[in-house]
């Protein structure tokens, strides 16, 4: 069986049965983020979650605020309001919590690819125009806008965590 490292990345892998045409890159950016994060952290120890080289963010710090988004993000897709547990969860996101562990967060992460993945597999193609009100304020954006962001957002931090990691390791000894 081919491990994750030694496949093609997920958009050259074909096309992913249950998806959209239209929402597939979402799928794919999604799916290598998650595969490259667990890939990194498969013995990333605990005790360098909350470790912010430079004053740069935590691995701990991104793990849970890319749950978070993509938990917001499909919520404001169904136009629905935060959750008072999401506004707790949103709070907790840049706490560096010293009980944190890896393999939990890293779970975490996965349930959220998971449901992101769900969600965009029941998504009709004639929803992804319509509008969405984004937060207190209803700053305008629409299903696709949103479903988007999610998927880039998660590229982004997942570039983050990766080269923290790598720093946060490194000036340790770990390999």
């Amino acid at each position: 069986m081919n491990s994750p490292a030694s496949l093609p990345e997920h958009w050259l892998r074909g096309p992913l049965p249950g998806f959209s045409p239209l929402l597939q890159p979402l799928a794919y950016a999604l799916l290598q983020a998650r595969d490259e994060v667990a890939t990194a952290l498969h013995h990333f120890p605990d005790h360098l979650l909350g470790a912010r080289p430079a004053g740069v963010a935590s691995v701990g710090f991104h793990l849970r605020h890319l749950a978070g988004v993509l938990s917001r993000m499909q919520t404001y897709a169904a136009r629905q309001p935060l959750s008072e547990e999401q506004f707790r969860y949103l709070a907790a996101e840049t706490t560096d919590d010293a009980a944190a562990s890896t393999p939990a967060l890293l779970r975490q992460f996965g349930e959220a690819v998971e449901q992101m993945l769900t969600t965009l597999r029941s998504t009709p193609e004639a929803t992804l125009p319509e509008f969405r009100p984004v937060g207190r304020q209803a700053l305008p954006s629409t299903v696709m806008g949103l479903l988007t962001h999610a998927a880039e957002h998660t590229t982004r931090h997942t570039g983050q965590l990766l080269v923290t990691a790598r720093v946060v390791q490194a000036a340790e000894g770990h390999s």
